[in-house]
């Protein structure tokens, strides 16, 4: 019996990975699968190879994310952020073997023989984690996008490397440009759902001057909002900001093969349904986070891969121009 061709695919891509490396990407994949249920979401949409090269890249984004976010010292973190530069230098350099003992190394220096993937974000992912260690505040908009850029835009960029625009797609040079724009959405989007959780452990993202305007320059310490403030206002303002970007950044999607398109739009519309929640209940991010049940990420991802979104995306482009 012949066997079906999707299936033929995912062995023959599977062939082509040694046994060492295979194991390191699946040790990446289980990490994803356990700590980022969204971002898993969407790329289980993708063929073996590029779902592989993403679980990769997250894993890694995960090990320094979680040096951030941990209790050591912030000396003791830097040393350790400094480390996993030097790590990522050895992928860089071509230099990490397949039976090195880092799963996570080995499978991202894989992807990187596979895949043109700017490497560069990574740095530039560290560079923001390192901001958070200093405790570094945020006056402005302008000044939140530089944070956003390296933590979000960057990682943007690294997953255009691995999708690929289509050859001859029209528009095609502005595809990392959509892609930073689309991950400053989705990292906004974050900040507004963690609002709380960032104030409890010490952080505070949303810039100063959109705090002082609407009254909640204090902070968020409670499930009540600060006395006196307009916190609906804050949230439908910076909501309102995290649409615009979704607008620009959706841009992507038609540049994208079906695949790829498919999982850019289930990441992308679990977000957006995140923002609708939270346009439509503010105060619900100081109560908890906000999420969404399986069967609503499950539509999301039908949707994205019959491309419904896509499709929107060239009509209103092809309304612009007309």
């Amino acid at each position: 019996m012949k066997p079906k061709r999707g299936v033929s695919r995912t062995m023959e891509e599977t062939a082509q990975v040694s046994a060492p490396v295979l194991a390191a990407y699946s040790y990446c994949e289980a990490v994803t699968g356990q700590q980022a249920r969204n971002f898993a979401y969407g790329i289980r949409l993708l063929p073996t190879d590029k779902r592989h090269a993403m679980s990769a890249l997250y894993a890694f984004s995960r090990r320094v994310d979680d040096i951030g976010d941990g209790v050591l010292a912030p000396d003791v973190k830097q040393v350790r952020l400094e480390d996993t530069r030097a790590l990522l230098g050895r992928v860089r350099a071509d230099a990490v073997d397949e039976d090195d003992t880092d799963p996570v190394a080995v499978a991202l220096a894989d992807a990187a023989r596979r895949f043109p993937l700017p490497l560069g974000g990574l740095d530039e992912l560290i560079d923001g984690v390192l901001m958070d260690v200093r405790g570094e505040t945020y006056e402005t908009w302008d000044d939140l996008k530089v944070y956003c850029r390296c933590v979000a835009g960057a990682i943007g960029r690294l997953s255009l490397g691995v999708f690929g625009p289509q050859t001859g797609a029209r528009g095609a040079e502005r595809a990392p440009e959509y892609a930073d724009t689309l991950g400053l959405a989705l990292q906004l989007t974050n900040i507004l759902r963690d609002v709380r959780e960032d104030a409890d452990n010490g952080r505070t993202y949303l810039p100063a001057d959109d705090l002082a305007k609407f009254g909640c320059s204090v902070g968020f310490h409670s499930s009540t909002p600060p006395e006196g403030s307009d916190f609906a206002g804050l949230i439908h303002f910076e909501v309102r900001r995290a649409r615009a970007l979704f607008a620009e950044g959706y841009r992507l999607l038609p540049l994208l093969d079906r695949r790829s398109g498919a999982c850019v739009a289930a990441m992308a519309g679990i977000y957006r349904r995140l923002l609708d929640r939270i346009e439509r209940d503010p105060e619900a991010v100081l109560r908890g986070r906000v999420s969404l049940p399986g069967r609503e990420k499950a539509y999301v991802a039908v949707r994205g891969l019959s491309g419904l979104d896509a499709r929107n995306v060239s009509r209103q482009a092809a309304r612009r121009r007309v």
